[in-house]
C-alpha cells in the first residue's frame, strides 16, 4: 500500500506523520531537550583508573566524566583471560567509547568500548566477527535462509560482525546490500575522524529523526517525504546521496503557506489519538484506557437503536471497530499486553471473521503484534511491542488537580473530610476560632445543603466556624487555620 511520510520542523521538536489513504497511521516526535546520549560514539580520555573496583572515569566532554567497568571493554576471545583494568588502561589514554546508558541524577554516563550501531535491517559490530539473528525471528528455516543470504552478500574483505534484525524477514537482497555499504561507509567515517580528532570530541551521534526516516521508514511503497524545512531537506538530500541514493527523488521540499500538517489532517488526529474516546462511522464508539500494566478496549453500539438486523449490526461494528483499533495502536504507540471487549456476537462465524479482520489490520503494523483470539471471558487478548514511549506519554502528564486517577472527589464528600478534621483539630487544640479555607464549591456546599451540619460541629465543639474561599484551590483541597 503507497504511502506519504510528512515531517514538520521547528526549533523545538520535529513531528513525523506516516500517512496511507490519506489518514496518519503513525505519528513520531523528537524534542530536542530530550534527546539523549545512549548510542553516540567519542573519542574520551581516561582521567582515572580504579583498581579496586576494576573501572574507570573518562572525560568525553560532558559536565561530569563518564563510567565504564572492566566487563564493558572489549576484548577479543583469542587473547586468553580476561585481563584486568590497570592492564588495559591508563591515565591519559585515548579511548573510542559508545554510551549505554545516559547520566541520571549524579551519577555519569555508562560507557562501552564495544561500538554497535544499527542501519534499517543489520545492527553492525566493526569489532566482532560472527553473524547473529535476532530472537525474534523463531522460523530455524528463516534463520538459517537470513544467514546465508547475508554471507553471500558480504563483501570479501569483511571482518566485523552483524545482528539481523527482526524487520529483516522479507527483505529483498539489495535492501540488504544497501545497508551493509551503509554500516560499512559509516564506520569508516567513524574511524577516519577518530584518527585526527582530539579526545573529548563526539565522533558519532544517532541519526536526528528525519534521518532516521530515510533509514527506517521508506520502503518502495512510499510516494514521497514532504518536509517544511528548507535547512532539512538539505540535510536529508544530502544524507541520501551520500548513503541511499535511490531515494533522494521522493524526498520534497513543502514551502506552502497552510501548516503541512493542518494541510493533511494530521493535527485532527492527534487530537484523536489523545482522546479516550474514539468514535465510528457506524455510530459505535471505542473507550479506550491506557494503564501501567495494559490497555482496555470497549467496543460500545452507541448511535444504534434497535431494529430487525440486531446481529447484523453489531458485526459490522465490529468489523469497523477491529481496523479502527489497529490504526489507534499505530497512532498511540500503545504496546504490552492489549485486552479488547468487543460487542458480544452469539454465531461463531461472526467472531472469526471479527479477528481475521484485525489480524488482517494489523498486518500492516511494522511493530511486531501478537493475537491470542477470544478468550472464555469472549475478551481478545494480544500483545503489541513496546519500542518507544506512547503518544500520550509524550504529549501528556498525569492531571494535578486528580494526580492521574481520572476521578475527583466530590464536594460533599470533601465537606465531610472537613468536618471529621475540625472535630479532631478541637479535640487536640483550643483555639478561639476555626476558619476553614477551600474552593469555591465546597464553601458553597457548607453554605446551603451541609449549613446545618456545621452549625451543629460549631455548637458542639463550642467554637465559631468561619468561611473563605481560596480560588486557587482545587475542588479537594483545603486548609483549617486556628485563630
Amino acid at each position: 500500500m503507497s504511502n506519504e511520510i510528512l515531517i514538520n520542523v521547528t526549533p523545538q521538536e520535529t513531528r513525523v506523520a506516516v500517512m496511507e489513504q490519506g489518514a496518519a497511521q503513525e505519528l513520531h516526535i523528537e524534542r530536542e531537550s530530550a534527546r539523549g546520549l545512549v548510542g553516540n560514539i567519542y573519542l574520551g580520555k581516561v582521567c582515572r583508573v580504579l583498581p579496586g573496583m576494576q573501572s574507570a572515569f573518562v572525560d568525553i566532554g560532558l559536565d561530569r566524566a563518564a563510567f565504564l567497568h572492566v566487563a564493558d571493554i572489549w576484548q577479543p576471545a583469542a587473547n586468553g583471560e580476561p585481563k584486568p583494568i590497570e592492564r588495559l588502561l591508563h591515565e591519559g589514554q585515548s579511548l573510542m567509547v559508545q554510551v549505554f546508558k545516559d547520566p541520571i541524577g549524579t551519577k555519569g554516563a555508562r560507557l562501552s568500548t564495544q561500538v554497535s550501531f544499527a542501519g534499517r535491517f543489520l545492527v553492525y559490530l566493526p569489532q566482532e566477527s560472527h553473524i547473529g539473528i535476532s530472537q525474534r525471528i523463531e522460523d530455524e528455516g528463516e534463520r538459517d535462509m537470513l544467514r546465508n543470504k547475508l554471507q553471500e552478500l558480504l563483501p570479501a574483505d569483511e571482518k566485523g560482525g552483524y545482528i539481523i534484525r527482526t524487520v529483516a524477514e522479507g527483505a529483498s537482497d539489495e535492501e540488504l546490500a544497501a545497508d551493509i555499504e551503509y554500516l560499512r561507509k559509516l564506520w569508516s567515517n567513524i574511524t577516519e575522524a577518530g584518527r585526527a580528532a582530539p579526545p573529548k570530541t563526539l565522533l558519532y551521534q544517532d541519526l536526528s529523526l528525519p534521518l532516521r526516516v530515510l533509514r527506517d521508514f521508506i520502503t518502495d511503497d512510499t510516494k514521497r517525504v514532504l518536509v517544511d524545512s528548507r535547512e532539512t531537506f538539505a540535510k536529508m538530500q544530502e544524507f541520501a546521496r551520500q548513503y541511499i541514493n535511490n531515494v533522494v527523488v521522493k524526498i520534497e521540499h513543502y514551502a506552502g503557506e497552510r501548516p503541512l500538517f493542518d494541510l493533511h489532517g494530521v493535527e485532527e488526529e492527534i487530537e484523536r489519538g489523545l482522546s479516550r474516546k474514539v468514535e465510528l462511522k457506524s455510530g459505535g464508539y471505542l473507550i479506550m484506557d491506557q494503564t501501567e500494566a495494559l490497555t482496555t478496549i470497549d467496543v460500545n453500539t452507541g448511535g444504534f437503536v434497535g431494529g430487525r438486523n440486531f446481529d447484523d449490526t453489531i458485526f459490522k461494528t465490529n468489523l469497523e471497530a477491529a481496523q479502527t483499533i489497529a490504526h489507534q495502536l499505530r497512532l498511540r504507540n500503545l504496546g504490552g499486553i492489549i485486552i479488547i471487549d468487543f460487542i458480544d456476537m452469539d454465531t461463531p462465524e461472526h467472531r472469526g471473521h471479527v479477528l481475521e479482520e484485525l489480524k488482517r489490520a494489523l498486518s500492516k503494523d511494522r511493530t511486531r503484534v501478537t493475537v491470542n483470539g477470544f478468550s472464555a471471558l469472549g475478551l481478545v487478548e494480544m500483545t503489541r511491542k513496546r519500542t518507544r514511549e506512547s503518544l500520550e506519554h509524550i504529549l501528556c502528564e498525569p492531571c494535578p488537580i486528580c494526580q492521574g486517577r481520572g476521578v475527583l472527589k466530590t464536594a460533599q464528600t470533601v465537606c465531610y473530610e472537613i468536618l471529621r478534621e475540625l472535630l479532631r483539630e478541637a479535640r487536640q487544640f483550643n483555639a478561639r476560632e476555626y476558619r476553614i479555607l477551600a474552593s469555591q464549591q465546597v464553601i458553597d456546599l457548607f453554605l446551603d445543603e451541609e449549613s446545618q451540619n456545621l452549625a451543629q460541629l460549631s455548637e458542639f465543639i463550642g467554637k465559631p466556624i468561619s468561611l473563605q474561599v481560596e480560588s486557587t484551590y482545587t475542588q479537594e483541597r483545603y486548609d483549617i487555620v486556628l485563630m
